[in-house]
């Protein structure tokens, strides 16, 4: 089976990350995410995150590190989840194909229901969480 790349940011604001939720057009719908999005036929990583949350979110971002990356099995595929921080750096939030976000401080991140794929890069955010915010 082909392993797809996709990206996901991590945006950090005053001690708090930014999560969407996955809306009911979408694979997933209700789940909570890492927003981002697949690569593009010779597309990098980051360029691919940068274009995908102004698509998504209609913000502009700066990537600032970057996190494991994550291989997860889905029944009908297999990605290469591509975790990278960011900073919001300007523009208003609008959702264009999630349902809601929230901006999340270390303790709550665990309460949401989140995708399978996304639970590894939240475990190793928690871990470096004074490190990176």
């Amino acid at each position: 089976m082909k392993i797809i790349p996709v990206t996901c940011a991590i945006i950090l604001q005053d001690g708090k990350v930014l999560l969407a939720q996955r809306s009911e057009s979408m694979d997933l719908p209700g789940k909570w995410e890492f927003p981002g999005g697949k690569l593009e036929e010779g597309e990098d990583p980051e360029s691919c995150l940068i274009r995908e949350i102004k698509e998504e979110l209609a913000i502009d971002i700066r990537v600032t590190a970057t996190l494991t990356p994550v291989e997860f099995d889905y029944p009908t595929k297999t990605i290469r989840l591509l975790p990278f921080v960011a900073q919001w750096i300007g523009g208003e939030i609008d959702l264009a194909e999630h349902a809601q976000y929230g901006w999340y401080d270390q303790n709550q991140l665990f309460s949401l229901d989140l995708a399978p794929a996304d639970l590894p890069i939240l475990h190793e955010l928690t871990e470096k969480w004074i490190n990176l915010v």
